[in-house]
C-alpha cells in the first residue's frame, strides 16, 4: 500500500511539476520558483544551531574530513521553511525535498544533502542521533562544504530540526 501511494504520489507530482508547450508560443514552458525570503533564516536556534555544527565538525575533523561552513541565507531560509512545514504537521520528513534541492542547485549548489530530527533538547543528543543512523551519518560525512539550519522550537517546546549540507 505504501509502495502504492508512492508511486502515486510520484505521478501526480510529475504532472504538477511537468509544462507542456503551447503549440502558439513556441518552447515556452513554465518556470518553477524557487526564490525564498531570506528572512526566515533569522528565524533558527542559531545558539542550538552553531552547538549542532561544533559537534559535527568535530565528527567530520575526526575521520579526516573538511570541516563545515554556516550558511546563514539561503539554505538556512529553506530549512527553517521545511521546520515550519514539519510543526505544522507534526512530524519530521522530507516532504518536498526537491524545491529545497532545486532551489540551491538554482544558486550554485553541485549536490545538497538533508538531515532532520524531532524532539531532542540538546545538540548532543540529536547529534548522536544522526551518527548513530547510517543514513543520516552518510550525509553529515559527505562530500559536502556549507550547511543551512532549520532549528525551531514548538508551542510545546519541543524543537523540529531541518539541516541543509551543499557543495558548490
Amino acid at each position: 500500500m505504501k509502495l502504492l501511494k508512492t508511486s502515486l504520489l510520484t505521478v501526480l507530482l510529475l504532472c504538477i511539476v511537468s509544462s507542456c508547450s503551447k503549440e502558439d508560443s513556441g518552447n515556452a514552458s513554465e518556470e518553477v520558483n524557487y526564490s525564498i525570503d531570506l528572512n526566515l533564516a533569522q528565524e533558527t536556534d542559531w545558539e542550538l544551531a552553531d552547538q549542532v555544527l561544533v559537534l559535527i565538525n568535530e565528527h567530520r575533523t575526526s575521520i579526516g574530513l573538511e570541516t563545515i561552513s554556516k550558511d546563514q541565507q539561503h539554505a538556512s531560509a529553506y530549512a527553517v521553511d521545511h521546520t515550519k512545514y514539519m510543526i505544522d504537521n507534526n512530524e519530521i520528513s522530507h516532504d518536498n525535498f526537491s524545491f529545497r534541492n532545486n532551489g540551491m542547485k538554482n544558486r550554485g549548489a553541485e549536490s545538497v544533502g538533508e538531515i532532520v530530527a524531532y524532539g531532542y533538547n540538546n545538540a548532543e543528543s540529536v547529534v548522536s542521533a544522526w551518527l548513530n543512523s547510517p543514513s543520516h551519518k552518510s550525509v553529515i560525512e559527505g562530500p559536502y562544504a556549507y550547511s543551512g539550519f532549520g532549528i525551531i522550537e514548538n508551542s510545546q517546546g519541543q524543537y523540529f530540526f531541518t539541516q541543509l549540507f551543499y557543495r558548490k
